[in-house]
């Protein structure tokens, strides 16, 4: 076990983190920000972020995030690689299990995010890596001037689309339902983008392929129950996001979906354990948004180890 004890150990390095460590090492609060891949979280894939305050125009979502970064290191936050696998609560001190060592700190902000969500269904995962993809920005350049589909129909099914249509010769936006949910400005952009086609009340059924990778995808159509081959090597999901909180679901309060459960402020079900971003039960989730919970997480985090002086 680690002999240092720190004031705070944030868990996950996305927006809600990051902000959270700012303003803990602000605070002078002896802190670890503990990411398992990058820092900066699903932002590190977004082509172009629109609608952050303060970037008119639009800025890239790397470079917000190397921004963020920068901001945290004027003020000496420590971070380190590994994957948190447990938490224990020891009252005055918490024990968080990282990679093969155990980390004491006196409270701990969780900001481990959410993922892409799985379909589900056959070939789904055979194919994944060989045409099945869960983010356009990273793989959208591997399919010029072929026919692709998303699945989805969102904010994020549209922002891939419109990425998409940069590389692919026709983008399929499939969606289960018989209009997008996606905002007024994206479904605008879609339906002006000649490449891009929606195939509208479908789900996917089959992702079909061969050693070269897929080759098309079974469509079933909900309103007349019909089948339908579409012609596609690429099928990217885009069909909302699944909480990174199940290594906590023996500790922590976490609704029937997942997501950890906090009042207003951040707090959990253990005194000392805050949750902010997208891992917690919200109606918003937005770089924004993720930005406020970290830092409301922090100044919680902050009045809770005053109380314990």
């Amino acid at each position: 076990m680690s002999e240092t004890l720190y004031d705070v150990l944030i868990i996950g390095g996305g927006p809600a983190g990051l902000t959270a460590g700012l303003y803990t090492s602000r605070a002078r609060l002896k802190t670890l920000l503990v990411e398992r891949m990058i820092l900066g979280g699903q932002v590190m894939t977004t082509t172009m972020v629109e609608n952050y305050p303060g970037f008119p125009g639009g800025i890239d979502g790397p470079d917000l995030m190397m921004r963020f970064q920068e901001h945290c290191q004027e003020f000496g936050l420590e971070t380190i690689t590994g994957e948190v696998t447990g938490l224990v609560d020891k009252g005055r001190e918490k024990i968080v299990a990282v990679d093969d060592r155990e980390i004491r700190t006196r409270a701990v902000i969780i900001t481990t995010g959410a993922e892409p969500s799985k379909l589900g269904i056959p070939g789904e995962l055979e194919f994944t890596g060989r045409g099945v993809s869960y983010c356009a920005t990273c793989d959208g350049a591997f399919f010029r001037n072929v026919p692709v589909a998303i699945i989805g129909g969102g904010d994020t099914a549209a922002e891939e689309a419109l990425f998409l249509s940069r590389f692919a010769s026709k983008v399929y936006l499939v969606h289960r339902r018989d209009e997008l949910r996606a905002t007024k400005v994206l479904q605008d952009r879609i339906f002006a983008n000649d490449k891009i086609e929606p195939i509208w009340n479908s789900t996917v059924e089959q992702v079909v392929g061969d050693n070269t990778g897929v080759t098309s995808l079974i469509l079933h159509n909900r309103q007349d129950d019909s089948q339908r081959t579409l012609e596609a090597v690429g099928m990217f999901v885009a069909v909302g996001v699944t909480p990174k909180a199940h290594f906590l679901a023996d500790i922590l309060e976490l609704n029937a979906e997942g997501y950890i459960l906090t009042d207003s402020d951040c707090r959990t079900s253990i005194p000392g354990v805050f949750a902010a971003g997208d891992v917690r039960k919200k109606i918003l989730k937005q770089i924004a948004t993720a930005v406020g919970d970290g830092a409301i997480a922090a100044i919680v985090a902050e009045k809770y180890l005053d109380c314990m002086e």
